[in-house]
């Protein structure tokens, strides 16, 4: 039969999928979703309108499974992200063992596991890091697309899936069966499979503190803010206290969660579930108390020449001119609670002194809030003063460890006491938690630049530059250092030629 549907019916559908399934999908996916409804409409024998009227009743049980089929990305393979399988095996691992000495038992839940190379490749992991007999290891692993499912319980995988696997592991795991390739019973059986919806409230799943790892990889990003928020929490109460939560890339808990303390090593980002008393981890810091900034070039460079503390530092001397005398900026009438605009006005104009005497006027429950605390800490880097502004950072940081901006501010407080590498690492974290951030994209690759790291350079600036053009322009006046857009877009051209000659 043909199927005619009302031009809305797509938008209606996303309605439902959204609440069936907690995944979101943006305008430009509606021509996909008008296909999937025909096909699936017509596979019925049913009216769109039909179709969709039994899916709000809730009469359309056994359509949940092929349209999670239709509507599910399972590419996959072995060893993706091989980094976060070494920091699972170098950093987790051992220290669950610790954890669980008493017991034994080591748990691990793979939530989206597509066709199984995920979870199977947890077992490969512990399989050679924890020895069995004494210990125990319980992997489990849940998808909502059952022919995802099927195709991992049967072990056929093609080449192609394990194009990042070792040699060694494929000779030691899998046997040649034609084009494809037959995953070892050991491993097999090492792995739980079950058909669920993350988007569900699933005692059986999420039972508490139940998980030492959960790999939750390229799914979280999918569904609508508020399963997004449901599902981390789900999480979070399911890890035992110091368990691990590792995203996909592109993914972080920015926003989502402060159940969490950000881990960086193997050269990749992933999380542990706090435990009662913990802190910010310190073990990033330096006591920048201890160290001077350096002194500003007596000669008068242009920006490409000079390092971004250096040209901070310039700032803040030309305004000690226009600051004398210093006129009054605030308005006769007091100024509202939280109100910055007097502040961040005074901040354009370089005339940091008087709006940091603005901040300190401010009722004392404002040093609690996250933007006053940010403005801090901004002008008392512009001023100089490196180890206050640090301070400030610390508070923030203790309140919300994935504040992408006390992280981009505390590294410029490293830049200017000449540590590069912390410096490097906490514009590292700025740019992954908040990947649409500029300014700490900027950094990295000036810092990379002079440090003759060109080839990372190069893809540092591009991607600054792109970011640079549609970076929202308040940002830009908090943390762009006294430079405009324009100017910071043609600093980074220059840096990008720079590096374009040098090679």
């Amino acid at each position: 039969m043909t199927i005619h549907f009302d031009p809305t019916s797509p938008k209606r559908f996303r309605e439902i999928v959204a609440v069936c399934f907690g995944l979101i999908f943006d305008d430009s996916k509606l021509g996909f979703l008008g296909d999937v409804l025909r096909r699936r409409a017509e596979s019925r024998g049913t009216p769109v309108e039909v179709y969709l009227a039994q899916f709000e009743a809730g009469a359309a049980a056994e359509e949940v499974g092929p349209l999670a089929e239709e509507l599910t990305v399972g590419e996959t393979y072995f060893f993706r992200n091989g980094d976060q399988f070494r920091a699972f095996s170098e950093v987790v691992l051992p220290e669950r063992m610790q954890a669980r000495a008493s017991t034994r038992k080591l748990s691990f839940l793979s939530a989206g596991c597509s066709s199984g190379e995920e979870p199977f490749t947890l077992a490969m992991v512990a399989r050679e890091a924890v020895p069995s007999p004494p210990w125990q290891v319980s992997i489990r692993a849940v998808d909502l697309n059952p022919a995802a499912l099927k195709k991992a319980a049967g072990g056929h995988f093609t080449s192609w899936a394990l194009r990042e696997t070792p040699p060694e592991k494929q000779q030691q795991w899998f046997t040649p069966h034609g084009r494809d390739m037959i995953l070892s019973n050991e491993i097999r059986a090492a792995v739980r499979f079950d058909l669920r919806n993350l988007a569900d409230e699933d005692s059986d799943i999420w039972r508490p503190e139940a998980y030492d790892a959960i790999f939750c990889r390229n799914v979280v990003m999918y569904f609508t803010p508020a399963v997004q928020q449901a599902v981390i929490g789900r999480i979070a109460r399911s890890l035992a206290p110091g368990g691990y939560l590792f995203l996909g890339h592109a993914e972080t808990l920015r926003g989502l969660s402060l159940e969490f303390h950000l881990v960086h090593t193997h050269g990749t980002f992933y999380y542990q579930r706090k435990r009662e008393g913990d802190e910010v981890p310190a073990r990033h810091y330096v006591d920048i108390g201890a160290l001077a900034p350096r002194a500003a070039p007596a000669a008068a460079p242009s920006m490409v020449d000079i390092g971004w503390y250096e040209a901070i530092g310039r700032a803040s001397r030309r305004i000690e001119v226009l600051a004398q005398p210093a006129q009054p900026a605030a308005p006769a009438t007091p100024l509202p609670q939280w109100n910055l605009g007097v502040a961040l006005d005074l901040l354009q104009r370089e005339r940091f002194a008087e709006a940091l005497d603005l901040i300190h006027k401010m009722p004392a429950e404002a040093g609690q809030d996250p933007d006053v605390l940010l403005l801090r800490a901004m002008l008392l880097v512009q001023g100089g003063k490196l180890a206050a502004a640090a301070g400030v950072c610390r508070v923030l940081l203790s309140q919300d460890e994935l504040n992408a901006g006390a992280n981009y501010v505390l590294a410029l407080c490293f830049e200017g006491a000449g540590d590069r590498q912390a410096a490097m690492h906490h514009y590292g974290v700025a740019s992954y938690l908040d990947p649409q951030f500029a300014m700490p994209q900027l950094h990295l690759g000036l810092l990379s630049r002079r440090s003759g790291n060109l080839g990372a350079a190069r893809g540092e600036l591009e991607r600054a530059l792109e970011l640079l053009k549609r970076e929202d322009a308040s940002r830009l006046l908090l943390f762009g250092g006294g430079f405009a857009r324009n100017a910071l877009i043609t600093l980074c051209e220059a840096e990008l030629r720079a590096c374009l000659v040098k090679t």
